[in-house]
């Protein structure tokens, strides 16, 4: 036998290359198919949705806004907590256990009110300890971000809030604070700078 009827014979005996075929959708999941995708349109059209915001972390959307000091209104210390320290230090202030300090109870918000407007003004890094706890994280800086009355607010609505009792701060306290700290550029460093503030 030949080498050329040898190969054939080989040829022969292998089973045909496997090809996709030209098998359409069935009707029926092409329906089905549509079916749900037109019930879902629908419902998002027509279904109006009134869940309370107690279903989730409480924020609506006026909570994000920052409220202004212009026209003489009050800044509003509750909505500031709520847009700008809710997310580490939770709506009871208690933080996250190990990872946020809480504020409920801390000796940093019951101590001097200075001291809580240092802390907001410039923020934390490194190790800090909270009732005996300690936390090994930052706080960013809000001095460039809020303004003298804003700081204020936020600051007497924590050292109020969550069982603290300590004294509210004015926006003139927020500016001597600032204006003597002006040169210090960077967070404190956790306990080892802030003691000296106690």
């Amino acid at each position: 036998m030949s080498d050329t009827s040898k190969k054939i014979e080989a040829q022969q005996r292998e089973m045909p290359e496997p090809y996709e075929g030209n098998r359409p959708i069935p009707w029926l999941v092409i329906l089905i198919v549509a079916g749900i995708f037109a019930w879902a349109i629908g419902y998002i059209g027509f279904t109006h949705q009134t869940n309370p915001p107690s279903y989730g972390d409480r924020r609506t959307a006026t909570d994000f806004k920052v409220a202004a000091t212009t026209g003489g209104g009050a800044v509003d210390g509750a909505q500031i907590y709520t847009s700008q320290c809710l997310a580490c230090h939770q709506a009871g202030g208690q933080g996250l256990p190990g990872v946020f300090p809480p504020l409920a109870g801390s000796e940093w918000v019951n101590g001097k009110a200075t001291l809580a407007v240092q802390i907001v003004l410039h923020g934390i890094t490194g190790d800090l300890t909270v009732g005996g706890t300690h936390y090994n994280g930052q706080m960013p800086t809000f001095k460039d971000k809020l303004d003298d009355a804003q700081i204020a607010a936020v600051v007497s609505h924590i050292r109020g809030s969550f069982g603290n009792s300590a004294g509210p701060v004015d926006a003139a306290t927020v500016k001597a604070q600032r204006e003597a700290t002006a040169a210090h550029t960077q967070p404190w460093n956790g306990d080892a700078e802030l003691e000296a503030l106690k």
